[in-house]
């Protein structure tokens, strides 16, 4: 077997993660493929689910955990009059219950307590720690579990088809919702169960438009030996920052910013915000108070 020489890589891979896969699979896969020696991904999805996984190599690991908060567009199909254990047909099935006829107003009625800020419990089979164990292991051991509620925000659902047992729904969420919670809630307010047979992730904040990578296509260029054709389809880490304000360093600042130094302008916007250098190259993360003091936060160094 060969060995892999891992290197210092930098930036960002739109995976469109194939099914049957799980996420941390997807990223290692990704990563040897690339030989970057640090790679990490920006939250789950499921083994069932498809679509868009942000992953982030060398430097750009930084921010993995802001892009984790992001918000998020999910196309799901949702089968009605059958309850599984893990909320999609990847599970075992718990009760089977008669499909009611259901019209569009009461659709749109069991719909409306899932939307906005509601509390959420989570799948039994969720990779949510408890005492410091991710559910799903405990859940396969058969342990009784008393799955966590949270806050979380659903900006949206959109009802794209509408059959007798089935439908298809667009849901742009915040960070930490399950979609296959929402599925299974709205399966109990309808009185007949449901769950998730299809999961496909649109979009994450600010990857909005950007194309997606395939495994197939890094598989082809690596046997290809193209390391820099597979270079291009990475995306600069500051891509991943751009929904967030910039301030501008000047030759002075940018070397005390970057010891860790505080700086002041009252004319840089307050909050979080997206610091660069003279020579356009983003120098890291910092906060902006309302006097306009900057405080380093993250260092990035590229």
């Amino acid at each position: 077997m060969t060995r892999i020489t891992f290197r210092r890589l930098d930036g960002i891979l739109l995976l469109d993660k194939p099914t049957g896969m799980s996420s941390n699979a997807a990223l290692q896969l990704a990563r040897r493929l690339f030989r970057a020696e640090k790679g990490g991904h920006t939250g789950s999805l499921d083994p069932l689910a498809t679509g868009l996984l942000p992953l982030c190599f060398g430097e750009a690991t930084k921010i993995a955990g802001l892009l984790l908060g992001s918000a998020k567009a999910y196309d799901a199909d949702v089968v009605l009059g059958r309850t599984t254990d893990t909320d999609d047909s990847d599970g075992s099935v718990l009760l089977e219950r008669p499909v009611p006829t259901i019209s569009r107003e009461q659709l749109d009625a069991a719909l409306a307590p899932l939307k906005g800020h509601i509390r959420q419990r989570a799948p039994i089979y969720s990779a949510l720690k408890q005492g410091g164990e991710p559910l799903y292991l405990k859940a396969r051991r058969g342990e009784t579990i008393e799955a966590p509620e949270r806050d979380v925000v659903v900006h949206a659902i959109e009802v794209l088809d509408q059959q007798p047992t089935r439908l298809s729904l667009r849901v742009t969420c915040g960070s930490g919702t399950y979609i296959r919670s929402l599925a299974r809630d709205l399966g109990e307010t309808l009185g007949c169960g449901a769950h998730i047979a299809g999961l496909r992730r649109l979009w994450v904040d600010p990857f909005r438009d950007a194309p997606m990578v395939t495994l197939e296509a890094l598989y082809a260029l690596a046997e290809q030996g193209d390391e820099a054709a597979m270079e291009r389809l990475l995306l600069p880490l500051a891509d991943g920052l751009a929904h967030y304000p910039q301030v501008q360093l000047d030759a002075e600042q940018a070397p005390r910013f970057c010891v860790g130094q505080r700086l002041r302008d009252p004319a840089w916007p307050p909050g979080t915000v997206a610091v660069y250098g003279p020579d356009a190259r983003i120098q890291g993360l910092g906060q902006v108070d309302e006097t306009g003091l900057l405080a380093p936060q993250r260092r990035f160094n590229l």
